[in-house]
């Protein structure tokens, strides 16, 4: 069973912490607005390497959130992009980012909808090219099986699906040196918190700070994305990661963070592709 426990609250409490981290993430370094509004374009280089050329392409990004990485893809060629998000704010947000750079409607929509509720809200099963999504996404959903059954039904026959993550050994590992194992693999319950900030800004005044989360095995991941009907192509293992996750990480000169290189290496992220006949 792939689905795990906890609070029937859960979707309320973090569509609450997410609405109020919006205009705090919109004013962050760590996003950067002005530098998208100059650049339009944020994605890493291993996730543009390994998706390939969208010239021409639909694409449909899960949990967009502001919608970076959404209008990133325009910005690369894709014929039409799609950003899906449950957070009426990040929407908000990323439909007046597309204005102000210059993408329009037929180029760019944001949709306000629980990802599990994508195809009703899209109105377009098995209709994308490319189905995007990832870093720091799947943590938010309990039910893995069900998100890949959705994701796959939106992904058009010889298109896509592309998943970049956070690797699931980086919630096993102590919070300060990543040197020893302090948490369960392997858990499923629920993991509650109620720390004020923001990954974007640790010490950012909130109020709602109440989170439900989950882990997901890697296993967990690619069985349910087989069982759906997907065909793996690639599962990559990468050394680096995008925020300072662990005390010990240092930020090398390309802007990622990684272990100090007197010490051995583990998976801090993960990507894949898998396809549909």
């Amino acid at each position: 069973m792939l689905t795990h426990t906890g609070p029937e609250d859960w979707r309320a409490a973090n569509r609450a912490m997410w609405d109020e981290r919006v205009p705090i993430h919109l004013a962050s370094d760590y996003y950067d607005q002005d530098g998208f509004r100059r650049d339009r374009d944020v994605i890493r280089d291993f996730e543009a390497a390994e998706v390939g050329d969208v010239t021409g392409r639909t694409l449909l990004h899960l949990q967009c959130h502001i919608g970076q990485d959404t209008l990133s893809w325009a910005h690369r060629g894709a014929a039409h992009v799609v950003g899906l998000d449950f957070s009426e704010p990040a929407i908000e947000a990323a439909r007046a980012l597309a204005a102000e750079v210059g993408i329009g409607p037929d180029r760019a929509t944001f949709l306000t909808a629980d990802v599990y509720d994508a195809v009703a809200a899209t109105g377009a099963p098995a209709a994308y090219d490319v189905v995007y999504t990832g870093l720091g996404a799947l943590c938010w959903l309990p039910d893995i099986r069900r998100w890949a059954e959705t994701a796959v039904s939106l992904v058009a026959p010889g298109g896509f699906l592309y998943l970049a993550e956070f690797h699931p050994l980086t919630d096993v590992l102590d919070d300060e040196s990543a040197s020893r194992v302090a948490y369960d693999y392997f858990s499923r319950d629920a993991w509650v918190d109620e720390s004020p900030g923001t990954y974007t800004d640790f010490s950012a005044p909130t109020v709602h700070n109440r989170r439900v989360e989950w882990q997901h095995t890697l296993g967990d991941v690619v069985s349910a994305l087989a069982a759906a009907g997907l065909r793996l192509e690639f599962l990559h293992e990468h050394d680096m990661t995008m925020f300072q996750r662990f005390g010990s990480l240092a930020r090398g000169d390309d802007g990622y963070f990684r272990l100090p290189a007197d010490r051995p290496r583990v998976p801090l992220m993960y990507s894949l592709k898998a396809t549909r006949p």
